[in-house]
C-alpha cells in the first residue's frame, strides 16, 4: 500500500531523561526528583547501549524525528544533548534538517544552555509554560512565574528555528473570559505551535489525592467542553488552528515527531519508563522500559537494555490503536490503511449512523475524521467504529 508523502507515518526515536527539579501535582509522567547531581556521563553512556540493541532490533532505517522528552530534559548539560544525538546517528540515517525537539521548563532556561542545544544538533524546543498568571502557576506546582515564562518563550525565538510551548487550561474557576484573554495572550507569544490540555486528575498524583479529598473542584463537563470550543475558535481565528485535539499549529508546522504517533508510524523508545512500537520480523511489538532511573540504568549496564516487557500485536489490535491515534487528527484516517491493518473494512452501517449524528464526515472518497463535535466525545466514537 502506498501512503501519500505528506502523511506518511515517519521513524521517530524518543529519549526519556526522566529527572525534574520538582514533581508537578497533576503528573502521571515517569518523573523523578533527586537531590544530589545525575551522573549525565553513567546515562549517557546507557542510553548508548540501549539504543544499540535496539538498531539490532529495527535494523537499519532512515530516522524522520527525535524527541528528547521527560522529565526535564533541560536539565542535561548540552553536551550530554550532543551526545544523545550522535548515539543515534551511529545507529541509524538521520538526514540533516529533519525536526529535533527538546523539552525544556521556563525554569531551568539559560541562554548559553539554549545556545548549546542549538550547537548540538536541537532545532525544535518544547517549553513547558501551562499558565499566563502567577496564581495559576503557583497551584500548578510549576517553578517559574510569568515573567520567567516570556523570558524563556523570547530567548527560544531568538536562538531556535522552531518553537511550541504548553498550556493547561480548564482549571478551577477558570472563566470562559479568563481562558479567552489568556489564549488570545499566548497566541501573540507564540511562534507557530501551541499545545493546549485540558487539566485533567490522573491516577497517582497529588491533584487526585486532594480531589477525592474534596479540597479540589474540577469545572464540569459542560463547562470544559465549552472551554474546548473557546480554544478553537480563538486559535483557528488568531491563524493557529488545530490539526490535533490538543495541538495546534500554523500550516507546516506541526509536530512532525508526534505525527509519528498519531499516524500509526513507528519509534524507538530509550530511557527510564520510554515505550517504543516498530515492526520486527513483520510484526508490530511494543516494547516498554523499567521506569526506576537507577534500576534501569543497571539493567542496561549488565543486560545492555532496560526493556521489561512488550508484546506482539495481533492485526486487531493494530487495527484499534490506528483507529485511537489517527481520529484524533483533523486529516482524519485513511480507510484502505485500516482494512490492511484489520484485514476487514470498518462498518459502513456505523459510520452511516455517526454520520447522521454529526460526529464524524468523509475526507474524499478514502479518508474518514472526527467532526469537531465528535472529537469532545472521540472515545466513544472509536468505540462504535471498532466494535
Amino acid at each position: 500500500m502506498i501512503i501519500p508523502l505528506d502523511t506518511a507515518p515517519g521513524f521517530g526515536v524518543y529519549l526519556h531523561w526522566p529527572f525534574c527539579a520538582a514533581k508537578c501535582p497533576y503528573c502521571d509522567f515517569n518523573s523523578h526528583v533527586r537531590h544530589q547531581p545525575v551522573d549525565q556521563a553513567r546515562f549517557a553512556a546507557a542510553f548508548q547501549r540501549e539504543l544499540a540493541t535496539m538498531r539490532a532490533r529495527t535494523g537499519p532505517r532512515t530516522v524522520t524525528s527525535i524527541f528528547l522528552g521527560g522529565g526535564t530534559p533541560s536539565l542535561m548539560e548540552p553536551g550530554t544533548v550532543g551526545a544523545l544525538l550522535d548515539v543515534v546517528a551511529a545507529n541509524w540515517s538521520v538526514p540533516d534538517g529533519i525536526e529535533v525537539t527538546l523539552e525544556a521548563n521556563p525554569s531551568s532556561v539559560e541562554a548559553d544552555r539554549f545556545r548549546g542545544y542549538r550547537a548540538a544538533g536541537v532545532n525544535r524546543v518544547s517549553l513547558g509554560v501551562q499558565a499566563l498568571n502567577d496564581r495559576d502557576l503557583k497551584f500548578l506546582g510549576r517553578l517559574h512565574n510569568v515573567d520567567e515564562a516570556l523570558k524563556a518563550i523570547g530567548l527560544a525565538r531568538e536562538i531556535f528555528p522552531r518553537l511550541s510551548f504548553d498550556l493547561i487550561y480548564a482549571r478551577p474557576h477558570q472563566s470562559e473570559e479568563a481562558w479567552a484573554s489568556e489564549l488570545e495572550q499566548a497566541i501573540g507569544h507564540a511562534a507557530d505551535h501551541l499545545s493546549l490540555y485540558q487539566l485533567t486528575i490522573e491516577e497517582g498524583t497529588r491533584f487526585q489525592l486532594l480531589h477525592e479529598a474534596g479540597k479540589l473542584a474540577m469545572p464540569d463537563g459542560d463547562h470544559a467542553a465549552r472551554l474546548y470550543e473557546i480554544t478553537q475558535e480563538v486559535t483557528a481565528a488568531c491563524g493557529l488552528p488545530a490539526y490535533e485535539i490538543s495541538n495546534h499549529a500554523r500550516p507546516g508546522a506541526e509536530s512532525r515527531h508526534n505525527l509519528v504517533y498519531w499516524r500509526y508510524g513507528e519509534y524507538v523508545g530509550a530511557g527510564p519508563g520510554a515505550h517504543g512500537r516498530f515492526i520486527e520480523d513483520g510484526r508490530r511489538h511494543v516494547t516498554f522500559t523499567e521506569k526506576m532511573p537507577e534500576t534501569w540504568l543497571e539493567r542496561v549496564e549488565t543486560e545492555g537494555h532496560g526493556v521489561i516487557g512488550g508484546e506482539v500485536l495481533t492485526h486487531d489490535e493494530e487495527a484499534d490503536e490506528f483507529l485511537l491515534m489517527g481520529l484524533r487528527l483533523v486529516e482524519g484516517i485513511d480507510l484502505p490503511r485500516y482494512e490492511a491493518l484489520s484485514g476487514r473494512a470498518l462498518s459502513n452501517a456505523r459510520i452511516a449512523v455517526l454520520q447522521e449524528e454529526g460526529l464524524v464526515e468523509p475526507v474524499g472518497n478514502t479518508r474518514l475524521r472526527a467532526t469537531p463535535k465528535g472529537m469532545i466525545v472521540l472515545d466513544a466514537v472509536v468505540a462504535d467504529l471498532a466494535r
